[in-house]
């Protein structure tokens, strides 16, 4: 039941989305499109709720709950930058509006667009933490929570992998190729004196 829902919940997201966008820049309604994507938290409500349900009424927590609480997290920590990344082009394409802006690709724009990635599968993990926990209080000492902490670890684990990938890109700066050493000779102020005198000193031995 647990996995059927959160299948459901996820394709009600794209529905929604999709609803939302098209209410909001076909047929030109932005609140009636901006409420329908209000709506998408509920989606993690319903499934949080009918998660509890489950483990009050004598459910064995299994990785079923363990993966409810880190589709919930990865909704919280990603959920917002995806919607505002498809509402971005949807304004473009669908509204007229002008394109939305590209990732950086090199240097230190780049590393800070990874980081702020990074924070949201740190936020995800958090809060999938903080989900498994309170399961792992609610079913008591009684119960087998194995299952549940094994989630938090892989939550955790995930985010460490992320955290490293984006460190990467701090330390090992991809370069622009457009900005090389070529390109700034061209400019008079970067040429060498040298170079710049040589001519004029030529010019005088001629005279």
């Amino acid at each position: 039941m647990i996995v059927t829902l959160i299948v459901l919940c996820e394709v009600g997201f794209w529905v929604l989305l999709a609803a939302g966008l098209a209410t909001r820049y076909l047929l030109k309604m932005p609140r009636a499109g901006m409420a329908l994507l209000l709506c998408e938290p509920l989606l993690e409500v319903v499934l949080l709720v009918v998660t509890a349900i489950d483990l009050r009424n004598g459910a064995d927590p299994s990785w079923k709950h363990g993966l409810a609480a880190l589709y919930i997290g990865y909704t919280v920590g990603h959920g917002h930058r995806t919607v505002k990344w498809l509402d971005g082009h949807a304004a473009h394409r669908l509204g007229g509006g002008p394109p939305p802006p590209k990732a950086p690709k090199y240097g230190m724009a780049r590393a800070r667009h990874e980081g702020a990635i990074w924070l949201g599968t740190l936020t995800g993990a958090a809060v999938a933490t903080v989900l498994l926990l309170l399961a792992v209080w609610y079913v008591g000492d009684g119960g087998n929570t194995d299952s549940l902490r094994s989630w938090m670890y892989a939550a955790w684990r995930a985010a460490g992998i992320h955290g490293l990938i984006a460190l990467s890109y701090l330390v090992w700066q991809k370069k622009d190729p457009g900005s090389g050493s070529a390109v700034a000779a061209r400019d008079p102020e970067h040429v060498p004196d040298l170079l710049v005198r040589r001519p004029r000193e030529d010019e005088e031995q001629v005279r």
